[in-house]
């Protein structure tokens, strides 16, 4: 179920799936990947009637950024639940 964007409290880890701009769509298409939407793993830091403000959360995102995403943008928002732990490194038997 998706969640009304302008509902999120901040500390919520949620997936933003946002429009494209036709720079970025063109750019997209140019790599052979889809060109309208991408998604965004983040937890909120802010929410207003611009859009969100999130830290990127990604599991293979090595270095958390933080990323406006503009309410024009927006096209779905879906809380999800918190970071996986990382698992021990298996030992070898």
């Amino acid at each position: 179920m998706h969640t009304p964007w302008r509902d999120l409290p901040a500390g919520a880890r949620v997936v933003v799936r946002r429009r494209l701009d036709a720079t970025e769509a063109a750019r997209a298409r140019a790599e052979g990947r889809g060109a309208v939407w991408t998604d965004i793993i983040g937890v909120v830091l802010a929410v207003d009637d611009e859009g969100l403000s999130l830290r990127t959360d990604a599991p293979r995102d090595p270095s958390p950024r933080e990323v406006s995403v503009a309410a024009g943008e927006i096209e779905a928002v879906k809380r999800i639940g918190p970071r996986p732990a990382r698992r021990a490194p298996r030992r070898p038997r």
